[in-house]
């Protein structure tokens, strides 16, 4: 991998009227012809997305939606898929022409407070007219503090391009999660432990991403690694002179983890480091608790990050439902939603369980837990589900304290 993945990067929104140059605004970020522009309203009709290096913000992903005032019957469908954008922004860019503020500017503003999503607003065209003294007012009401922008006038581009980065970087400074995976869980020149194994999930000539980047991570935090297969593990933990700071393995050979690792030897999962790296791992272990609770016959909702053709031992569609009836005692109706919606209606669900989410941001995964509690349901990840169902998930839950905590919280108020 030469670039930083989407899921880890800056998810910017860019949103406006019809014809307000929001494609425009994103050619003149990306400084090429990322999207196509033209006169004609409605000419972007789906999300487009640019990854991009933007210096000294860092690695970003530009989202660039359709018009938010489109009343046609398509225009509704085209709305819609642009208002999901809001569940995975980090930060929204408002592009308003100078002539005014109307209910889809107003509408825009209101879903980025909802949401506490940090918004620019960036007034295009002023190279036609200066911001009318009405949409100043309505500006000033708010406290947003404009960027004056000529996307099509290439002079004016680098001073327009460089406020949008000093906004970005006042906005999102200190407003990140844990900035390490696991490096701040060791001391530099301490060694972590890996297990992964190779089976037909394993991409064929390398690892997979959560992976790969837990390791880029001890790299840069100056912490060795070994790596082994589970079958391998005992003899790694012999070879070396000290014992490990810390060992993490693939959730599906957690048991045997477990089973051979050193009693006061902290040991977890890679899905569980996730699950604190880009969501609330105290909210997932309340949730893992819920599973002692389910009943033969209650609707469970397996909410996957990404789009892939299931294989035949498939984690989330073929062994975590095998795991889960095993420990429920009885078939349970499982529905599994994949990449970036889900369903409008989880309260029709007793439990929702979400993917490691090595496709998915920070901000994306909180708002699905956010949503789940607002159904009522209670949220787990498959790290934590698959080390409930196996009966180990106090052990791998040892290095997070709080989240020890919320699990047994969590599970003594569980009526079984």
């Amino acid at each position: 991998m030469n670039t930083t993945p989407k899921s880890m990067r800056l998810q910017v929104a860019i949103f406006g009227r019809t014809n307000a140059g929001k494609s425009s605004v994103l050619n003149l970020i990306a400084g090429q012809d990322v999207a196509i522009t033209s006169p004609v309203p409605g000419t972007t009709t789906d999300v487009v997305e640019k990854s991009m290096e933007l210096l000294p913000v860092g690695p970003v992903v530009f989202l660039d939606t359709a018009g938010l005032d489109d009343a046609s019957e398509l225009g509704a469908l085209r709305t819609e898929r642009a208002r999901r954008i809001f569940d995975r922004a980090d930060v929204a860019i408002l592009v308003v022409e100078p002539f005014g503020w109307g209910d889809c500017e107003s509408g825009i503003a209101a879903a980025a407070r909802e949401k506490n999503i940090p918004l620019i607003v960036l007034v295009n065209k002023t190279d036609i007219a200066a911001p009318s003294p009405e949409l100043l007012a309505a500006l000033k009401e708010r406290d947003l503090e404009p960027i004056l922008c000529s996307a099509l006038t290439r002079s004016l581009g680098e001073v327009t391009v460089s406020a949008i980065k000093s906004r970005l970087l006042q906005l999102t400074q200190g407003k990140a999660g844990p900035k390490a995976i696991l490096g701040d869980l060791v001391r530099p020149g301490q060694t972590v432990v890996f297990i992964i194994p190779i089976d037909k999930e394993a991409p064929k000539g390398r690892i997979i991403l959560p992976q790969v980047q837990a390791m880029r991570d001890l790299l840069d935090h100056g912490v060795f690694f070994l790596t082994c297969r589970e079958h391998e593990y005992v003899q790694a933990l012999a070879a070396l002179r000290e014992p490990p700071a810390l060992v993490v393995c693939d959730s599906q050979v957690v048991d045997y983890m477990a089973a051979n690792t050193p009693t006061g030897l902290p040991c977890t999962t890679f899905s569980i480091l996730f699950a604190r790296f880009k969501g609330d791992l105290a909210a997932y272990a309340a949730g893992a608790a819920a599973i002692r609770a389910l009943r033969p016959g209650d609707r469970v909702a397996v909410l996957e990050g990404c789009s892939h053709h299931a294989i035949e031992d498939d984690i989330g569609r073929v062994k975590l439902p095998r795991w889960l009836k095993q420990t429920v005692g009885g078939e349970l109706k499982i529905d599994t939603f994949a990449g970036h919606d889900i369903p409008a209606g989880l309260g029709d669900y007793k439990l929702a369980i979400q993917c490691g989410g090595c496709m998915l941001g920070r901000t994306e995964i909180l708002g699905r837990m956010g949503k789940a509690a607002a159904a009522g349901i209670p949220i787990t990840n498959y790290g934590t589900a698959i080390s409930e169902c196996k009966g180990v998930l106090e052990r791998v839950l040892g290095p997070f304290p709080a989240a020890l905590e919320a699990y047994r919280q969590a599970k003594a108020a569980v009526k079984v």
